[in-house]
């Protein structure tokens, strides 16, 4: 797997990713960055930036490492928490929106992200640098079966919280014990099966002409709230 960008690879470097080869541009002028794979002595192919711009489909300030692929979490890791706060999202798509929350879910403390096997985006390198390197700082669990893996949160004494715009006034809601957050797909929203298998309905309520929000922004909205609430 590829990331790129100064800051992930910085934040790679210092940590313990294993990094397979890194790609520089022939003017690329960090010394820190350079410095450190120096030290770790990394293989550098130096390359030109059109050649760079290839490999990758984002800005990468002329680096790119090539590191191990992500290695998921298991759901159990998550379970055995006493009682942990956790974020399934409902075949998001978009990278962007997946790092963003990603980097909402470790800057709020949530212990988990699940989300399915298909028709979902995965992590890849646009992730990580969206998330801005969090995706090592927090458990997340990829599963066959999202409406199989809330019957089973709900037998070990979940409450999953869905998001749509008919609901309950998210401010009201208690989030405290063990608790899921559910962000649907950023078209399409929740699932017909995954919403009914919700055991209440979260809804922002909306003051302007807009009568929604981008997934990443909803759910950041909804966990901080949560965490708040748990706090009380």
């Amino acid at each position: 797997m590829y990331v790129f960008g100064k800051n992930v690879a910085y934040d790679t470097l210092m940590g313990k990713t294993t990094v397979k080869k890194c790609f520089l541009d022939k003017d690329f002028k960090d010394t820190e960055i350079i410095s450190l794979l120096k030290q770790k002595r990394i293989k550098i192919d130096y390359l030109l930036k059109r050649d760079l711009d290839k490999k990758v489909n984002g800005l990468h300030q002329g680096i790119i490492l090539e590191i191990e692929d992500y290695k998921y979490a298991s759901l159990d890791s998550v379970l055995e928490l006493e009682e942990p706060l956790l974020v399934i999202l409902d075949h998001i798509e978009d990278p962007h929106n997946f790092g963003a929350i990603i980097r909402t879910c470790e800057a709020a403390g949530v212990d988990g992200i699940i989300i399915p096997n298909d028709r979902s985006v995965e992590v890849n390198g646009t992730v990580v640098k969206t998330s801005v390197g969090t995706t090592e700082k927090v458990k997340i669990v990829r599963v066959t079966n999202l409406v199989n893996t809330i019957k089973e949160l709900k037998k070990k004494g979940f409450w999953i919280f869905g998001t749509d715009m008919e609901g309950s006034d998210y401010t009201t809601l208690d989030y405290r014990g063990k608790t899921a957050i559910v962000c649907g797909n950023e078209g399409k929203g929740m699932s017909r099966l995954v919403e009914e298998n919700c055991d209440f309905i979260a809804t922002i309520p909306m003051q302007g002409t807009v009568n929604s929000l981008n997934a990443s922004v909803a759910t950041a909205i909804i966990v901080f709230e949560a965490v708040k609430s748990r706090r009380g």
